[in-house]
């Protein structure tokens, strides 16, 4: 029964570590500061051309979530797949995890015209963010019993939406009080975006620790 409590820890845990990118990242602060990005990179006729397609600088952003979305949906039913076969999902947990971790720190260095670095590391991201999600949902058939699973589940849920909410208002707090700690808004939103990813990274490793492979 201890086990079976640390397993729960472990994979509550990673509710607490991912929810910062969405609530952060997805929901609040990316989505302006790339449309500003990309409204710099604008030529003359106002627009940019990502592989020579004419994109209003203000649909860029849609156009990432979108686009990040179609890689979700042809990409995930495979990560899926590979997460029910596989002996070692701990690996894969990992593997995603540090990827979109790591992709969502990098946003710290897009600044100025660089909208599409900061286009490819949030499709990176978010695409990561997906899969890591489908390998964490696997563990739950493995974890809990039937009649535990819900119980289990909005456990999780609740206390990833604290930790991402937690999260959103310090960073919300640093944006909002930039200039008063020397920092310019821009600059404040590209450390926000940073903390996400590094609070992503450093709570994954326990999950990494208390969850366990089976056969």
């Amino acid at each position: 029964m201890k086990t079976r409590r640390a397993e729960f820890w472990g994979w509550y845990a990673y509710d607490w570590a991912n929810s910062a990118f969405y609530t952060t990242v997805v929901t609040v602060l990316l989505g302006p500061y790339i449309t500003e990005v990309a409204k710099a990179a604008a030529g003359a006729d106002g627009f940019v051309y990502p592989l020579g397609i004419p994109v209003d600088p203000r649909s860029w952003w849609s156009y990432l979530i979108s686009f990040s979305v179609i890689l979700q949906v042809l990409l995930l039913p495979l990560a899926g797949a590979l997460a029910d076969t596989s002996h070692h999902k701990k690996r894969l947990l990992a593997l995603f995890a540090y990827t979109g971790a790591a992709a969502t720190m990098a946003l710290y260095l897009v600044e100025g015209a660089d909208y599409l670095a900061g286009g490819l590391l949030f499709v990176i991201a978010n695409l990561s963010f997906g899969a890591s999600i489908v390998v964490y949902n696997s563990y739950l058939p493995q974890i809990a019993p039937p009649e535990a699973r819900d119980d289990v589940s909005s456990k999780g849920w609740g206390i990833g939406y604290l930790g991402g909410g937690l999260l959103l208002a310090l960073n919300l707090a640093l944006v909002q009080n930039a200039g008063a700690l020397g920092l310019s808004t821009g600059h404040a939103v590209r450390v926000a975006l940073f903390s996400a990813g590094a609070w992503w990274g450093v709570f994954t490793v326990l999950p990494l620790l208390y969850l366990r492979d089976r056969a």
